[in-house]
């Protein structure tokens, strides 16, 4: 697929179900986006983002953005998406969705006619003749730190 702005390039791969299990400690306590708050000195419990991020082992793959059509949602270039394929996608989901030949992430709409909608205003809202959906993102990951 061509890397060109409009369509980003989508590398898949599976997550690997029969990995080793790594719990990391979990504070149960949230984290104030505003004002600092006293954190509690013990751990809650763990997590196992496994557990947490992929419902459905064989209908998941990891999927790696390219471009930046996303980045209003903060899905940026060089991203991973966590995507099920088992999930039924509603309007306002963000999805990843077959177009001559080629996938792109979009977030879907529904009404008042199926769109794929990008996040960025400099992309197009695209209304394809037919829709084929290839998944569901669930999650992304994404780096806080300055991409160099």
């Amino acid at each position: 697929m061509n890397n060109t702005n409009s369509q980003p390039e989508l590398s898949f791969f599976r997550p690997d179900m029969q990995a080793p299990t790594l719990s990391i400690p979990f504070f149960s306590d949230s984290c104030a986006a505003g004002f600092p708050s006293p954190a509690q000195d013990f751990v809650e419990q763990e997590l196992d983002l496994n557990a947490l991020c992929i419902q459905h082992p064989a209908a998941t793959f990891f999927v790696r953005a390219s471009g930046n059509s996303m980045q209003e949602l903060g899905l940026m270039d060089g991203d991973i998406m966590i995507v099920d394929r088992s999930e039924k996608a509603v309007h306002g989901d963000v999805v990843i969705a077959e177009i001559d030949g080629e996938f792109t992430v979009k977030r879907l709409q529904l009404l008042p006619r199926p769109a794929l909608v990008p996040m960025n205003s400099a992309f197009p809202v695209m209304y394809p003749d037919e829709l084929r959906l290839f998944g569901v993102v669930m999650h992304f990951v994404h780096s806080t730190r300055a991409r160099r």
